[in-house]
């Protein structure tokens, strides 16, 4: 395993010198586009059909909802929604660790890094995406956004180059979630089935899961994402309401309100805050990391999002993918990331330690202390594994839409193909150790699309300036 870790030594020096140098142009660049595309929605733009104008969405709106949240948060969220604040409580930005105002302080920040930032992030490139393919009639290529700029050439070497970034981008993004998720599948089972935690089981669980997300793309958004986005997230509700019943629900009501009124009175202050007298590396660690994170599943979130939209009006398009999908991760993140928190200050039930053992033992170490904790835990592994598969279907659909040319139906073959690929590319990074260098890889290829986002803004400005 010589490869991995000189990859991981390489990415991880490039990592470390783009977040601590660049960090503050990161937090400028995602805070700009959120500025911008709220922008967007409230002005004369907002409007604008993504496709003709009599056209109709392609998707029933809770469908569409659906497949939006599964695909842009899935495993994330619930691999951190309480790991995430416990982590944030026990060694916070600023403060003293432990406290009460500790725990309200991790709280916001964790609605902060899975907020409306990453999805503005989203909806831009999926808006571009979905503007330039349905109005404008272009390959479904992230180099059909710059047409405006580049005109003929985007067909030429720097049109190829942009979109090969893009596949190197989702490649190594999913390779990460993939990596993520099958750890705590692997985590999950150990503890509730005594099933060794080990490379070999890993390898299965990839095996299976591959399979399963590879059949699904196969089948086609309609058949297999859809469905499988629907069963998800009424899982995930189910899970959810479980929670917020048999946890302390009063004080998950109280923390809700007063975080988001926290977070709404901070969002300009942590959007901006780059601890520069002490320079802790906390926000190089966690801000900088997930906003390299959320540039990195950019293409990939924004050409799923884009290929479901067509139909619907810029602003509907805004609303249903920047406020939707960040109001339910606040609920979810309130009642996960608040159980957990209000049993471990008062009950001392030790998730804390348990976080810092294994990271991703953190949500079955909380439903623990649950009556029915054999079943919860058991369909918490499903659910892992089915926001697992919504979100490489969809992945696998995305680079096979890319690797073809940008057509709306890419062959069956190409589509399984890719989906074994991306299942190998996860297996081979998490056997070698290489996780981190995973995510460090898909983070720094984040930086040239970074500067590519903010040309897209641009672009987009351009094209809507032509509009009658």
């Amino acid at each position: 395993a010589a490869f991995p870790k000189s990859l991981d030594a390489v990415a991880g020096t490039a990592l470390n010198f783009l977040t601590v140098n660049f960090g503050w142009l990161y937090l400028i660049a995602v805070f700009f586009v959120l500025l911008f595309i709220i922008g967007l929605a409230v002005s004369p733009f907002g409007q604008i059909k993504l496709g003709g104008d009599n056209e109709k969405p392609e998707f029933s709106t809770p469908a569409w909802f659906a497949m939006l949240f599964t695909t842009g948060m899935g495993i994330g969220l619930v691999f951190w929604s309480i790991a995430e604040p416990i982590t944030h409580y026990m060694s916070p930005p600023y403060g003293e660790a432990g406290t009460a105002a500790s725990a309200e302080l991790a709280m916001r920040y964790t609605f902060f890094h899975w907020g409306l930032h990453p999805w503005a992030v989203f909806a831009l490139v999926g808006l571009a995406l979905a503007y330039f393919q349905f109005r404008k009639g272009m390959p479904a290529l992230i180099s059909s956004i710059f047409y405006p700029i580049l005109g003929d050439r985007i067909h030429g070497p720097i049109g190829k180059a942009i979109d090969i970034l893009a596949v190197f981008a989702t490649v190594f993004g999913l390779g990460t979630s993939l990596g993520l998720g099958t750890m705590q599948i692997n985590t999950g089972l150990n503890l509730l089935y005594g099933i060794p935690d080990n490379n070999i089981v890993n390898i299965l669980i990839i095996v299976v899961i591959t399979g399963v997300f590879t059949l699904a793309a196969v089948l086609g958004i309609e058949k297999g994402i859809k469905f499988i986005a629907n069963i998800t997230v009424r899982l995930a509700l189910l899970i959810m309401v479980f929670l917020l019943l048999f946890g302390p629900t009063r004080s998950i009501f109280n923390l809700l309100t007063s975080t988001i009124g926290d977070y709404l009175q901070n969002l300009i202050y942590m959007s901006l805050w780059t601890d520069p007298i002490e320079e802790e590396g906390w926000i190089s660690g966690w801000t900088v990391f997930y906003w390299a994170w959320w540039i990195a599943w950019g293409p990939f979130v924004g050409q799923f999002i884009a290929r479901i939209s067509r139909g619907r009006t810029i602003r509907e398009f805004i609303i249903g993918s920047l406020l939707a999908p960040a109001a339910f991760s606040f609920i979810w993140l309130a009642i996960f990331g608040g159980t957990a928190l209000n049993l471990d200050i008062w009950g001392n039930a030790g998730i804390g330690s348990a976080v810092s053992e294994n990271i991703a033992s953190a949500l079955f170490v909380t439903l623990g202390n649950f009556p029915l904790s054999a079943v919860t835990s058991f369909l918490a592994i499903i659910l892992i594994a089915a926001f697992f598969i919504t979100s490489a279907d969809s992945g696998t659909f995305v680079v096979a839409m890319l690797t073809s040319g940008g057509g709306q139906e890419p062959s069956r073959k190409l589509k399984a193909a890719w989906g074994i690929l991306l299942g190998g590319v996860a297996a081979v990074l998490l056997v070698a150790g290489g996780l981190g260098a995973l995510q460090t890889a898909s983070i720094a290829s984040a930086f040239p699309f970074m500067l590519i986002m903010l040309v897209m803004c641009y672009s987009l400005v351009k094209s809507f300036a032509g509009e009658k």
